[in-house]
């Protein structure tokens, strides 16, 4: 998230530490593990202040007041409650209210841009929309936030192009992680969903799996569908083709990734005090917020 003073970066904890199931407390390798993640895709500490949620409890306390302002059916609406309560027997309470928690991060700093995939437009909205409601209600303190995205704003499943690439799916092969070895890629790309038609086009209405692995293919060597299409042509690819050599491209670009990741592992030391430094500051940027909105709502 980008606001006034510089980048924030909030480490969740491969979404321990907001996930709305009963976890296992050994999720502490997980935040380590992403910390290294983010580090190794080119995230510096210098310039970016990375931390733990979970360090800085004016979240929560935010997130409350925010939750005071959001009626339950707007909550209701939302896709992502939609589509995720069917894969839970008992939805929580957790999991309803995530969007304001998520609203509460970008705001207690006062973000502007905020980094996120095109799944989280109507997120986004319900930010806009709580900041909006705090302002109008007791005062200005937050700014309006706007959505930074990629060129590709939606990686999609291997296994169901319907829906994005999830972390938390429970099928491991319908996503590529960045400790995949070259094997492993080849692998998922090898049994990635696409269709009966051989030749490579991108048609993501009407082929969402070959139109998938093209926007991957995008992202991962810079260039653009037609160019990919046409040096598929060129090569007379067919599918199977296709995905093997993409496979490899992922495997390569990744590779520099991977190895750092590997050596960002081996010192947890390093990475716990990265988490501790960065949580240190946001609490300063977040108290100072937190000031403002408690004395505003009367509680000060």
């Amino acid at each position: 998230m980008l606001g006034r003073r510089r980048g924030l970066c909030c480490v969740p904890g491969e979404d321990f530490l907001r996930d709305t199931a009963h976890r296992d407390p050994s999720y502490r390798q997980n935040i380590l593990d992403m910390t290294a993640c983010l580090l190794a895709c080119g995230i510096e500490p210098e310039k970016t202040i990375l931390f733990q949620q979970s360090l800085v409890p004016l979240h929560s306390e935010l997130a409350w007041i925010l939750g005071c302002l959001c009626s339950v059916p707007r909550l209701q609406r939302l896709p992502q409650w939609k589509e995720k309560k069917s894969s839970v027997k008992e939805p929580s309470v957790g999991l309803l209210t995530y969007p304001i928690l998520q609203a509460a991060d970008i705001l207690l700093y006062k973000s502007t841009l905020v980094p996120v995939g095109e799944d989280q437009t109507q997120h986004i909205e319900l930010t806009r929309d709580l900041a909006r409601a705090f302002n109008r209600l007791h005062g200005t303190v937050f700014p309006e936030c706007k959505m930074l995205s990629g060129e590709v704003p939606k990686i999609r499943s291997l296994r169901n192009p319907t829906s994005k690439m999830s972390k938390s799916e429970a099928n491991s092969k319908s996503r590529i992680d960045l400790l995949d070895s070259p094997e492993v890629i080849l692998e998922k790309c090898r049994k990635a969903v696409t269709d009966f038609t051989s030749e490579i086009s991108y048609d993501p209405e009407g082929r969402p799996g070959v139109s998938n692995l093209i926007e991957i293919h995008m992202a991962m060597a810079d260039l653009t569908e037609d160019e990919i299409v046409e040096e598929s042509f060129l090569l007379a690819e067919d599918t199977g083709m296709y995905k093997m050599r993409l496979a490899g491209i992922i495997a390569e670009s990744l590779a520099p990734v991977r190895e750092r990741v590997i050596a960002y592992r081996k010192d947890p030391d390093f990475l716990t005090d990265v988490l501790k430094e960065g949580a240190a500051k946001a609490s300063l940027i977040a108290e100072e917020t937190m000031e403002d909105v408690r004395r505003l709502v009367g509680f000060r």
